[in-house]
């Protein structure tokens, strides 16, 4: 047994198993980024998990002071790569340190979320996982995700085809995948489907301080991509400039934003061809990444939200989205054009095609003129759509 996993072993040697829990590695092929909606997420999911009892050890990469490449279990350092070319190879070929600790530690369960990066050392891995009687699911973000990669550079088209040709195998070393579709199998595996969750805990209530009289402010937020599709309200927003306008509008976009989305790409138009073209670079104001206190104010100022426009652009007709059940626990009316079946019938929420048509601004103030329910009454639309309800359920089906 190798030093660090001795030391693990030191480390947790205290801890009591309650015979009604369960040992949990919740694992990740990334890093943790405080502002990052997938950041946010985890973090959620593991604090349901705990919740309910259960004993969850995270295992991310991270990077050292002296810039080496580590996997880290928790806070402490699991392996350590080194730097360059061969610490990035390494890292994705051995999973012997995971499987010693999973193993030491009498793991019970491995919560995988997939990175779609299926290859023969990971399947090996969690073929290993199950013999050793430990059980193994893998959560699928988004499903069907391969038109995600049609604007992404030659690198990652080549680990998209890497991941077609081992993802089935990898599927079959699981005991489910968890998805938030309505898919009964994904690569031939059982599916255990859930919805994204909620962590009320975190996310504060809207305060409707805008005065919507004479301008309305939106807000559309995400690590953005072609099948946000917030081009859709951009182009909208440009033929509503083009007539005689009683109120201004303002479109808040709070994320990173891509050249390739900005200029556009072969997945979708872009941002900025549509505010030349409208002369509108006055009412798109980009903010960059925002989170805590910086965040809420940009809310504030909104009275309506944008969720996802174009996932019809990734072959995705119903979808379970995170930012669905963010912008309802805040308390916030808001648009989307995907089947979700928590939302599609509330009345705070404003459904639009799933096409390339241009989002009706005009219909947009229509809305929030005549949506006049409180904050707290959205919130409480969604209080059982909690990660603690969510993940209990991923937990009875394994």
């Amino acid at each position: 047994m190798s030093k660090s996993i001795c030391t693990f072993h030191e480390k947790y040697l205290s801890l009591s198993l309650k015979t009604e829990t369960m040992k949990i590695l919740f694992l990740t092929y990334h890093g943790f980024d405080p502002a990052s909606g997938i950041t946010k997420k985890i973090q959620a999911q593991i604090k349901g998990l705990r919740q309910n009892g259960h004993e969850v050890h995270v295992c991310s990469y991270s990077y050292a002071p002296n810039g080496h490449l580590c996997r880290v279990i928790d806070d402490a350092v699991l392996k350590d790569y080194g730097r360059g070319l061969r610490a990035a190879i390494s890292q994705r070929m051995g999973y012997g340190c995971i499987y010693d600790f999973c193993v030491a530690e009498k793991i019970e369960l491995v919560y995988a979320r997939s990175y779609m990066n299926a290859t023969p050392p990971l399947v090996s891995f969690f073929r290993k996982l199950r013999k050793a009687g430990i059980r193994c699911v893998m959560e699928i973000p988004t499903y069907p995700y391969d038109f995600e990669f049609k604007a992404y550079d030659w690198n990652q088209r080549m680990r998209l085809r890497v991941d077609q040709m081992f993802r089935r195998q990898l599927a079959a070393q699981m005991n489910g995948i968890v998805t938030f579709s309505d898919e009964e199998t994904i690569f031939g595996q059982r599916t255990i489907r859930i919805s994204n969750g909620v962590d009320l805990d975190m996310i504060p209530l809207h305060r409707v301080v805008a005065d919507t009289t004479k301008e309305v402010h939106v807000i559309a937020v995400a690590e953005v991509h072609s099948w946000h599709g917030f081009d859709r309200f951009i182009h909208g927003l440009g033929r509503y400039y083009e007539k005689t306008v009683s109120r201004r509008v303002f479109l808040h976009i709070v994320g990173e934003v891509w050249p390739a989305e900005m200029e556009g790409s072969s997945a979708a138009p872009g941002f900025a061809p549509y505010i030349r073209q409208y002369g509108i670079a006055d009412y798109v104001i980009f903010h960059g990444k925002l989170f805590g206190k910086a965040l809420d104010e940009v809310f504030d100022k909104c009275s309506f939200a944008v969720g996802s426009l174009a996932r019809h652009r990734s072959g995705i007709t119903v979808i379970k989205t995170l930012k669905n059940r963010e912008y309802a626990s805040r308390g916030i009316p808001f648009v989307y054009s995907e089947q979700d079946s928590d939302f599609d019938h509330q009345p705070y929420v404003m459904k639009v095609p799933a096409d390339e048509s241009p989002v009706d601004v005009e219909a947009v103030l229509q809305f929030v003129d005549h949506c006049h329910i409180p904050p707290q009454d959205i919130r409480r639309t969604v209080e059982h759509l909690s990660w603690k309800n969510q993940m209990q359920q991923v937990i009875d089906n394994v």
